[in-house]
């Protein structure tokens, strides 16, 4: 064994598998679309064509990396543990619900299961508008035990997106409630407010607050929101829509800080 570990990501929408020392250094990773080993020393090619091995399918090239750019170089320094990219959708609730499964038979379903599949929907389609120059980080945490389900980064700005099961039901909005069904009203578009207020802090730029609602009966607004942006999931990729608002330096350049779970520590 060489202490070799490979670890997937997603890098402009094409999958990469990060070839890394056993203190988290990047000292390779392969590229399957350009079927190319990108290698930053050419001292352990062998140990790092072994470790891929299992991986490659085909014929490859291999050899150093194009000139980085700034945005690579931040993730080639980033640790492993650090580098919030790999997250899925929901991943917070898919580690508790690991974690704790819960009774194998309940009279009513798990509602962590159904926010899950939730952030599942809103995620993939998240994920989708990769190739058109917008990232995606998926439950980026917060102090305090907070999180935000999804952060989209973009051309057209820097999204705070949270998702909300409806499971058709209603769904009626009075800024700053929220009454889902039969259930009391709920102050979330404050916290959301707050979430996108707290991420504008650790990145340094304007954040806005989205509201993505899955799967409801129906949707009464008595006011409309103060600066969130209230979706369905169909509507999801009508963000990419707005507005050009940053450059793809700058689009990139965010997105290296925000994957940095350390950004996120003071906020």
């Amino acid at each position: 064994m060489n202490g070799l570990r490979v670890i997937p990501t997603w890098w402009h929408g094409r999958e990469r598998l990060y070839v890394c020392l056993p203190d988290g250094r990047n000292i390779a990773w392969y590229d399957r679309e350009a079927a190319r080993v990108n290698l930053l020393g050419e001292d352990r090619e062998d140990d790092v064509l072994r470790a891929l091995g299992p991986f490659i399918t085909g014929p490859v090239t291999v050899g150093p990396p194009p000139v980085p750019t700034p945005a690579e170089l931040a993730r080639l320094a980033l640790h492993p543990d650090d580098d919030l990219a790999p997250n899925r959708p929901g991943e917070a609730l898919v580690v508790a619900l690991d974690r704790d499964p819960g009774p194998p038979h309940r009279l009513r379903p798990d509602p962590r299961r159904r926010a899950l599949a939730a952030e599942q929907t809103v995620g993939d389609a998240l994920d989708r508008l990769d190739g058109a120059g917008w990232h995606t980080l998926h439950s980026v945490p917060l102090p305090g035990g907070d999180r935000i389900h999804h952060l989209l980064i973009g051309p057209g700005g820097l999204y705070a997106v949270h998702t909300l099961q409806a499971h058709k039901q209603r769904v009626r909005i009075a800024d700053p409630l929220i009454t889902l069904g039969r259930r009391d009203p709920h102050p979330l578009l404050q916290r959301l407010r707050t979430d996108a207020d707290r991420a504008s802090d650790a990145l340094t730029a304007e954040v806005r607050p989205v509201l993505v609602l899955v799967d409801p009966a129906a949707v009464s607004i008595q006011s409309a929101p103060r600066e969130v942006h209230v979706l369905t999931a169909a509507e999801v990729g009508g963000l990419t829509r707005r507005g050009g608002v940053l450059k793809p330096a700058d689009v990139e350049a965010l997105h290296a800080m925000a994957r940095d779970r350390n950004t996120w520590a003071r906020v």
